[in-house]
């Protein structure tokens, strides 16, 4: 992406002469000064000789000043990020261009870019002279720890003399932006037993038609199995028609990330909320590959993506831009003043949801009551409850979570304490598990499945 063009840097340019003045380097202010000085002398003490040397060294800083100024170097910059989107703790490498589009020659250009302190140190470059029409290339790595969206720019080109005597800063105008999202996890294939089911093992299907007298044909194609020639149109119609095909009908899943303030405790890269965060993003990437309709829903209500409707994810080819815009959504997800899951349960209770798969935080005995009834309306639910206090502490799962398990276990759930850093995959495996013995014994009475 382009950081700047020719008309911006001259925009930006600290402009007027009294700003190149400005410029002068403590070199050129000690010229300066020296010449005047010497003039002065000389004029006092009548000496000529004196006069042309004070003359010199007052006029070489000015010459420098106005050659620096009024040349107006046309040079463009640009910048490109590879990758824009990177999961947290990873690097991302900054390419930056300078093209000289004048037909003169630059001297020696000092290039900085401004970037926010926790992706590492302020890059600077020292670039040789740049030939006219000529082009240099220089990058730089950034890595955070911590998620979210950080501007890189602007970019600022400073311009010196040969002699140092003076320095202009140019600036350009543009900015980037790189966005850190949440590390992921690669889950194993499971099969977790429930009326929701994807593309796969458990396809759903809806047919096309009701009845013999409902059917709707369509001319055969070439290609198509006899099998499915409509006989009755073919004779009505006095050409081959093919009954149409079942049409595929995608399965849901939806994300509840719980992500209330009173919820969790401690902060930074290792605390629980931001497990929570990356195990909403790996369930979401893992169940869109999976071929299932995703959306993201918070405990605030809102839902990710589709600003109406269900708001999931739309068909296979669409998958992708829903994943970066669920992605870019928990880059930036930070804690609810809310206290309570009771807009996350309207929206739930609105309809078959599928799959419900849940990253709560610290549950009192009203919320957890309230969590479990989101159960009613989900073919099967996995819930992640974290004990934000074990996390701060490294200790033991308290009593009270143990509680809380029970309760949404009885509601149906497959519900599992996560200990602090616990890998997602292993508990993704647990949970396969203990869903697939549940509805073995028959104690929750649903068939199918997701893997």
């Amino acid at each position: 992406m382009p950081a700047g063009d020719p008309a911006a840097a001259e925009g930006k340019d600290t402009g007027g002469v009294r700003a190149a003045l400005g410029g002068l380097t403590t070199r050129g202010r000690s010229f300066l000064a020296a010449g005047i000085a010497a003039a002065v002398c000389a004029y006092v003490l009548g000496q000529g000789d004196l006069l042309r040397v004070g003359l010199l060294l007052a006029v070489l800083p000015l010459v420098c000043v106005a050659v620096l100024y009024r040349t107006r170097y046309r040079v463009a910059g640009s910048r490109r990020l590879s990758p824009s989107r990177v999961p947290s703790g990873a690097e991302a490498r900054v390419h930056l261009r300078m093209d000289n589009v004048s037909r003169l020659p630059t001297g020696l250009l000092m290039l900085q870019d401004h970037v926010p302190y926790v992706l590492g140190p302020r890059p600077r470059f020292v670039l040789d002279r740049v030939e006219a029409g000529g082009r240099r290339e220089v990058s730089y790595r950034v890595r955070s720890d911590l998620r979210g969206r950080y501007p890189l720019g602007p970019l600022q080109l400073r311009l010196s003399d040969p002699f140092g005597m003076c320095e202009l800063t140019r600036s350009f105008s543009a900015f980037d932006t790189l966005t850190v999202i949440p590390r992921t996890e690669v889950l194993p294939a499971v099969r977790l037993a429930g009326e929701a089911s994807g593309y796969g093992d458990g396809r759903q299907r809806s047919l096309a038609l009701a009845g013999d007298d409902d059917v709707i044909p369509r001319t055969y194609r070439h290609g198509d199995d006899l099998r499915r020639v409509h006989w009755r149109s073919t004779a009505r119609y006095g050409e081959l028609m093919v009954r149409r095909e079942e049409q595929p009908q995608r399965a849901r899943c939806t994300v509840l990330l719980d992500t209330r303030r009173v919820a969790y405790e401690g902060a930074g890269p290792d605390s629980a909320f931001e497990w929570a965060v990356s195990g909403a993003a790996s369930a979401l990437v893992h169940m869109l590959e999976r071929g299932f309709a995703v959306r993201l829903l918070t405990d605030t209500g809102n839902s990710v993506p589709g600003e109406g409707g269900d708001g999931f994810a739309g068909s296979t080819q669409e998958s992708a831009d829903s994943a970066g815009l669920m992605m870019d959504t928990l880059a930036v997800v930070d804690h609810s003043d809310g206290a309570g899951l009771s807009r996350s349960y309207d929206v739930l209770r609105g309809g078959n949801e599928g799959l419900l798969i849940a990253f709560f935080g610290d549950l009192d005995e009203e919320q957890a009551t309230l969590a479990a009834r989101m159960r009613g309306r989900s073919g099967a639910a996995v819930a992640f409850v974290l004990d934000s206090g074990t996390w701060v502490t490294s200790g033991a799962v308290a009593g009270a979570v143990d509680d809380r398990l029970r309760l949404l276990r009885e509601a149906g759930w497959t519900a599992l304490a996560v200990a602090p850093g616990a890998p997602l995959a292993e508990l993704w495996q647990q949970a396969g598990r203990e869903r697939n013995e549940s509805s073995g014994s028959g104690t929750n009475g649903f068939s199918g499945g997701w893997s």
